[in-house]
């Protein structure tokens, strides 16, 4: 059994079950004499690894024929330009922003087209999602682009905007298979696997082959070209091997756990416990509009720096582990992943109700 409980936005707590399994096959997969590691990715053990990891993962999200899963090096900020390079053949993309990452996709997205910001919760420190009722998207517009769960601010959309047809693409990186996705809405998700799939170093799309131009310019590096990771199915070159290997396992360990909508009601009911704690404290406190909340990030605050900085000492010191919030808004964070089993958002309310008693 774990004695620290990790709270980091990502790199992030992986599933016991799935470290387990992982370390029995360690040296030797299952007989073949082999690391996974030291696998060839053009050998038939590891495609048999490779193939089982997307059938889990189609089977976990439903997805469709005309949809292809991809595995990119680099995380999502990787796919940041990407997405524009290959999907702006008009050049003009409009962004929702409402938080850190959504303004650095906007901002990558600026060198291959003309982004049109058509919302933003800037003006109250992210700590809202817009209306996206009201929002006006333009007809010309390649896409339009959102942050799905913000990891630093702790807010999530609750309601996806209607385009008018125009595809939707959700950076989906702290959200990524907490919960039912009907993957028909958008043209594309993404996402870096660290926070909620596996290790670092991978990012994971879900694209409809659709909204890929037929031609893309001759200038963009193939190693950035969507088609490239189609059309040999993410092994142009050699993958990042370990890390797919260790999706799978969280692939299977979500099957197991009952699917996405089993691992949802898991989440509801661990973000429930910190948030009711929080609200009835009359020394924390979370800046988060309450219908915007996140099931996975959960920032909050004493309104005292020197507090906040006494609360994560000595909760580090109580095997809890990662709480700082990230440095553009101070306080805490409490990164509640799939991952993060329900005893250790209980251990963590339990001690912040003692930080509580002893700090008044």
């Amino acid at each position: 059994m774990r004695k620290t409980f990790n709270f980091s936005a990502g790199p992030a707590m992986l599933p016991e079950e799935v470290l387990q399994q992982a370390s029995q096959e360690l040296l030797d997969y299952r007989g073949s004499g082999q690391s996974v590691m030291e696998m060839s990715h053009r050998s038939s053990v590891y495609n048999d690894i490779f193939q089982e990891t997307k059938t889990n993962l189609k089977k976990l999200v439903n997805i469709p024929d005309n949809y292809e899963i991809i595995f990119t090096p680099g995380g999502a900020s990787a796919l940041f330009g990407m997405i524009a390079q290959n999907l702006m053949p008009k050049k003009s993309a409009d962004y929702i922003i409402t938080g850190n990452f959504s303004k650095k996709a906007a901002q990558e997205a600026k060198k291959f087209g003309y982004i049109n910001i058509v919302a933003s919760s800037e003006d109250k420190n992210f700590t809202y999602i817009p209306d996206v009722s009201k929002i006006q998207f333009n007809e010309t517009a390649d896409y339009v682009h959102i942050c799905e769960n913000n990891t630093i601010f702790g807010t999530k959309f609750k309601q996806l905007p209607n385009t008018n047809g125009i595809p939707l693409i959700a950076d989906m990186s702290s959200c990524y298979l907490s919960e039912p996705i009907d993957v028909t809405q958008y043209g594309m998700i993404y996402g870096g696997v660290q926070k909620n799939i596996g290790p670092a170093g991978v990012g994971l799309s879900i694209i409809n082959k659709d909204i890929i131009p037929i031609e893309i310019s001759d200038n963009v590096p193939t190693m950035n070209r969507f088609d490239t990771y189609i059309d040999n199915d993410s092994m142009y070159n050699t993958p990042p091997t370990y890390t797919i290997y260790m999706c799978g396992l969280v692939f299977k360990w979500l099957l197991d756990q009952g699917g996405l909508s089993a691992i949802q009601q898991k989440n509801i009911k661990k973000a429930q416990l910190l948030y009711d704690y929080i609200d009835q404290s009359a020394l924390f406190s979370n800046p988060v509009n309450k219908n915007d909340r996140s099931l996975m990030n959960v920032p909050f605050v004493t309104g005292d720096p020197q507090l906040d900085k006494k609360f994560i000492k000595e909760a580090s010191d109580h095997h809890l582990v990662n709480l700082a919030g990230h440095r553009l808004v101070g306080g805490m964070r409490a990164s509640i992943y799939n991952a993060m089993p329900f005893a250790g958002v209980q251990a963590l309310v339990d001690f912040m109700e003692k930080f509580e008693r002893e700090n008044r």
